[in-house]
């Protein structure tokens, strides 16, 4: 194996956009064009969608200037893909890869695309053809093994914690019931996000409800029932992906149709089903009338109003790493982050094989017993990676005037 590869860098994004991914795009261009032995720098229009039908932008032409303004701008720069690429779906990439002469792959995405770097990879091998790897994290559910969190959480949690800032004070101005819907099928760690939201003793959300814990109806309504009797009113979390004790989604035990995504899972996101079934059985169960519900949905990806200034930072050295690795190193891998400290980070390269088609799920020192709430863990793991200037209420402290009329 030759110690440096020369020709070229080929650079895609897939899964779902963040309000940081741009920056671990941009890290591992910049980088990659430090490099001599790199000949050309390429994206991918729409991911791995993009390779199969060969529509490359030539970013070696891109001004730096250019690619600083996209760094700090939300979603997906070169478009994105929900492509889940099987063994044959690889083997056409690497055939596009290798006639382009790319020696270098560098793909942003969760779990599946780092399968998908996984397969890639292999096929090269299988091919004898020199060539390198790499997977940067990226995703806002935060469900990536080996990593402490991910690029892209970090500004999403925050943006989930503000909200609920919002729509606790909203509900203490006029009670009621508000129930928040947040992204997250099968790890809770954005629903769980919200706690970050309470400052006072009585704030909301009163009840956060996660994917790792089963969810009952009736146990639900009773939660509502003693949150409301205590406060008058009630603000809750729930994730969209939470489920029974067997595993059916309660947006499909509750609706009488359900949607299905292209991959025949239950469509959770960009729908307001599950929040207005909820709501439905507060009123029709607990007879409680001002009860609202809204489904946070895609506004949690690449809200640029809530961006923290940790994940801009980390999302762009996880893809100077990424470069670093494969073209001071010669190595394959997926860049993950580690906590050092408070607060701190390492950038290592783990196996893809650790990382790829695996689901991280909240830890169980993370999650209140009763099923209903977080843990002070996981409000000490989170508040670091929300960055600087987050929001703070305040409420009006004066003292209360004694009553003339309605003294009884």
């Amino acid at each position: 194996m030759s110690s440096k590869l020369v020709g070229k860098v080929v650079v895609a994004m897939g899964g779902g956009p963040t309000a940081v991914i741009n920056e671990s795009l941009v890290g591992a261009v910049l980088e990659s064009r430090k490099f001599p032995q790199v000949e050309r720098v390429y994206g991918a229009e729409h991911g791995v969608a993009g390779i199969i039908n060969e529509d490359f932008l030539d970013l070696t032409q891109e001004t730096t200037n250019n690619l600083e303004r996209v760094a700090v701008t939300p979603s997906s720069a070169m478009g994105s893909t929900r492509d889940k690429p099987d063994e044959a779906y690889c083997k056409e990439i690497f055939r596009v890869l290798k006639a382009h002469g790319a020696r270098y792959f560098f793909y942003i995405g969760g779990n599946d695309s780092a399968d998908t770097v996984h397969i890639v990879n292999e096929e090269a091998q299988k091919a004898d053809y020199e060539f390198r790897a790499i997977h940067i994290p990226k995703t806002i559910d935060n469900d990536l093994m080996v990593n402490d969190h991910c690029p892209g959480y970090p500004s999403a949690a925050r943006f989930v914690a503000s909200a609920f800032i919002g729509a606790n004070l909203d509900n203490r101005a006029i009670p009621g019931v508000y129930i928040g819907v947040v992204m997250g099928r099968h790890a809770g760690f954005l629903t769980a996000a919200a706690a970050l939201g309470r400052k006072y003793p009585d704030d909301g959300p009163h009840l956060i409800y996660l994917p790792e814990s089963p969810f009952s109806v009736d146990k639900f309504l009773g939660d509502v029932k003693q949150v409301y009797d205590e406060y008058g009113r009630c603000v809750v979390a729930v994730s969209e992906g939470v489920h029974d004790v067997d595993g059916t989604a309660i947006a499909m035990k509750l609706a009488k149709e359900v949607e299905r995504d292209a991959h025949g899972n239950v469509q959770l996101s960009g729908t307001t089903a599950l929040g207005d079934l909820l709501a439905g059985q507060i009123k029709a169960q607990l007879k409680i009338k001002r009860v609202r519900a809204d489904t946070l949905g895609y506004l949690q990806r690449s809200f640029i109003g809530c961006v923290s200034d940790i994940d801009q930072r980390e999302a762009r050295e996880a893809g100077e790493k990424a470069a670093q690795f494969a073209l001071w190193h010669n190595r394959d891998g997926s860049v993950t982050i580690h906590r050092t400290g408070f607060y701190s980070v390492d950038y290592r390269l783990s196996p893809l094989k650790e990382v790829a088609g695996k689901t991280k799920l909240m830890p169980p020192e993370f999650i209140d017993p009763s099923g209903k709430n977080v843990t002070d863990a996981f409000r000490l793991y989170l508040r670091p990676l929300l960055g600087s200037g987050m929001p703070s209420p305040s409420r009006v402290r004066a003292p209360r005037v004694e009553k003339i009329l309605n003294k009884g």
